[in-house]
This record gives structure tokens, sequence and C-alpha cells, in this order.
């Protein structure tokens, strides 16, 4: 999220007011995890303003409302789906990955919803989806044939990487983009530990075809410390797989002058 308020005076200029928030986001990310359309549905001013504080080059994945993913189950969501798909291709190339986080309960025995959703989306949009339940990562032919189905339809995977849960840790790639959600532990160590292990599987990823990759970084209450990792990620990267992604930087500071 841009409006994080703490970020002002160091990774946003201290002059920085609310409504250029997202115009300053941009300078120091590429992307983001669009949370706020999970709540509702853009409207087209909206969607205008987003498109035109960013630069060239900055995408926007925006994530699914939960009026379809959670309330509606994916049941019955034709209308919503296509007021959603519509909204978010008005970000036009600043439309990265759309991002259908599924609740916790949707296991593999609603595999055949997701199919049926998935196979009849329209508009198509890019598309990556979170499977949160634990069964969906233990041997079944209904999870083998649910990743075959996303892989025909060319809908990549989310892999959530969450400190303490690593039950739901699964390594499923199901597109040439991986997207990946990594929430860390205070900048614990083992936050640190744990990218280095990422930047080793995605050089290998790379090696064997993987072409985009998301790296979403959310740390517990305060959220503020996210651009700290978000750093190291940048830097672990670029140094091992040959990226050129610009780091988040803070900014200096304005030092008042002292009269004698």
């Amino acid at each position: 999220m841009w409006a994080t308020r703490e970020w002002v005076g160091k990774w946003y200029p201290a002059n920085a007011t609310e409504k250029d928030f997202l115009h300053h986001y941009a300078r120091q990310f590429n992307t983001i995890e669009l949370n706020t359309t999970h709540y509702r549905i853009p409207d087209e001013a909206t969607i205008a303003r987003w498109r035109g504080a960013v630069s060239d080059g900055f995408t926007f994945c925006p994530k699914w409302p939960q009026q379809i993913s959670h309330d509606a189950g994916l049941l019955g969501v034709e209308a919503a789906t296509r007021a959603f798909g519509e909204a978010i291709q008005g970000l036009g190339s600043k439309l990265g990955v759309s991002f259908l986080q599924l609740a916790p309960t949707f296991s593999p025995r609603h595999a055949h919803v997701l199919r049926q959703f998935v196979e009849n989306l329209s508009p198509r949009v890019p598309l990556a989806v979170e499977l949160r339940h634990a069964d969906w990562f233990k041997p079944s032919r209904e999870a083998d044939e649910t990743f075959a189905m996303l892989a025909a339809n060319g809908v990549a995977t989310v892999i959530s990487d969450v400190a303490g849960r690593r039950d739901v840790l699964h390594m499923r790639l199901t597109t040439s983009t991986a997207m990946i959600r990594f929430v860390g532990n205070g900048l614990h160590p083992t936050d640190y530990r744990r990218v280095d292990d990422w930047t080793n599987r995605l050089q290998t990823w790379l090696s064997q075809g993987l072409q985009t990759v998301y790296f979403f970084v959310h740390e517990p209450d305060p959220n503020t410390l996210a651009p700290e990792m978000c750093r190291y990620v940048a830097q672990s990267l670029n140094q091992h797989c040959n990226f050129n992604i610009q780091e988040p930087k803070p900014l200096p500071q304005v030092v008042q002058g002292s009269l004698f």
C-alpha cells in the first residue's frame, strides 16, 4: 500500500502530501499488490488517476474483490467478474497480473468451481491464483488436475512464503511468471536467510525458462519496515540473477541550519 504516512521523511519527501503518495511510491518501487481493489471495484476516474500517477514501466497487480473470491466463493459472479475485468483493463500497459486470493476454506473439493471460473473468465485478464488450503499441497488427483488446468489456461500460481506457516508454502509454477508473496517477521535474521533461499531458487527457475518475477514483500505490523526488506531483495536479485532493479533508497533529510 502506498498510503503509509510513516514513510514521509524517509522513503517519501518530507513535504509529501497524501494525494501524491502513489507518485512517490512509484519512484521507489516498480509494482504494487493493489489491495484496495479487494474491497471495491474501482470506477473509471479512479483507474485513470492511478494510471496517471505513475511512470511507464510501473505495474499494478490488482487483488480480486472479496465479493467474488470470498463472499460468493466464485459462484454466480459473472456480472461482478466482468465489471472488475473491464475496470482493470483501463490500466492499459500498467496492468500487471491480477491476483485472485481464495478463502482458506476453498479446498480441492471445490476444484470444479475454480475450473469453471477460469475457463469462463471474461474478459480475459492476466491472472494468478493463490490457493491457501493446505490440502492443495498434498498429493491428490484434484490438485494435480487443477494445476494442469491452470497451466492450460495460462493462469499463474501465487506462492506465499509466510513466516511460521510453511505448511502452505509450495513450489508449483504453471506459467513462465512467478508471483511470490513474502511475509516477513519484523526483519528477523531468518527473513534474510529466506530471501537468500529465494534468490538461489529463482536463479534455477530463470535458467529453466522463467520470464517474469513479481516479488511482493510484507512485514507484520508495522509494515513500515517493508522497504528495508525490499531493498535487500533488490540487491540480492541484482547481484545473483543479473537483474537491474532500482532499489528503494532512503531520501536525504533536510537539516535546519543554526544561527550563532
